[in-house]
């Protein structure tokens, strides 16, 4: 009889590779005896460096989802069983024939301000250059000191670290905690790295907003697939599912993708769900954002994420 197997589609980026081999570890812990073989998929966003991610729909033809279009391509084709995603990287419409079988206990939400020296929000230097490939950082950020530059940044997570060393640095960037705690770069509000110590300051998720997902490992699979279902929802975290059940319900009611201007914050007390959110105007980002908040029974995200979406549209 052979043995059982199931096989991971992932990017390759250090990060990616990281991710999967968690998932691959709790596979082998949940299913003894498991064989899990990991397949390599280079997406659209890891071709097209010279992109910025405003420009993928017309240089590449990809308007959303430029990190996992490929992995779903292999899916559909049954060349993989499953693809390993961090979860704020995918559509909050996932395309039909598909389904997040699986999410993993989250990581911290909080997104992180590198910087050489200690350095806040409020203290950073007028005018400093701030790195983010974030629509719904650099909306915040210029919502709360206006007089910040925002430059994008593209690369991995240590070549994104980088850019606040060398020639010309900027003076800051920002990037999500839970890639900086699993890739063993930030420790005690620190970041080393080639030889330097780097200031790496958390931000409170209350007043800068994660994004819908943030901290959240998704494993992906086809819809019709039981058999693979069955093995991946050995690793599904509940809370983890309904925080981000809301967050992505919402984005979806607004017709809002992945790099549009929208901060979401979730928390469960006892049985109860609250999500907090600030949604920028695509069309005019220096005005004022819509913010609210709003709590329901932790059994019923998918009602607090139509309850706070119609207060936004009406």
């Amino acid at each position: 009889m052979s043995q059982p197997s199931i096989t991971l589609g992932t990017r390759g980026s250090e990060l990616a590779l990281t991710q999967t081999r968690m998932v691959t570890e709790l596979l082998q812990a949940a299913h003894p005896g498991l064989e899990v073989v990991r397949q390599i998929i280079q997406t659209s966003g890891d071709k097209r460096q010279d992109l910025r991610f405003s420009e993928f729909n017309a240089a590449a033809n990809v308007d959303k989802g430029i990190f996992i279009k490929e992995l779903e391509i292999a899916l559909e084709k049954s060349e993989i069983d499953a693809a390993v995603h961090s979860l704020k990287d995918v559509p909050s419409d996932l395309a039909a024939g598909f389904t997040i079988a699986a999410v993993l206990p989250r990581a911290p939400i909080e997104d992180v301000l590198i910087t050489r020296q200690p350095c806040t929000l409020e203290t950073l230097p007028q005018g400093a250059r701030v790195g983010t490939s974030s629509v719904r950082r650099a909306a915040q950020l210029k919502w709360l000191r206006p007089d910040v530059e925002i430059v994008e940044i593209r690369g991995n997570v240590p070549t994104r670290v980088k850019k606040v060393l060398g020639e010309q640095p900027l003076d800051a960037v920002l990037l999500a905690a839970a890639g900086l705690l699993r890739l063993g770069l930030m420790k005690d509000g620190q970041i080393e790295i080639e030889g330097q110590t780097l200031a790496a300051l958390t931000l409170n998720p209350t007043t800068f907003l994660p994004a819908a997902g943030q901290g959240a490992i998704a494993i992906e699979c086809r819809a019709g697939d039981m058999a693979t279902i069955q093995v991946l929802r050995a690793l599904n975290d509940a809370e983890t599912e309904a925080r981000v059940t809301v967050e992505r319900e919402f984005l979806k009611l607004l017709g809002a993708g992945c790099q549009t201007p929208v901060g979401a914050h979730t928390w469960v007390q006892g049985d109860q769900l609250t999500m907090a959110v600030r949604v920028f105007n695509e069309a005019d980002l220096s005005a004022a954002p819509v913010e609210l908040e709003a709590t329901a029974p932790l059994a019923e995200p998918k009602a607090l994420a139509a309850d706070l979406a119609k207060q936004v549209l009406r």
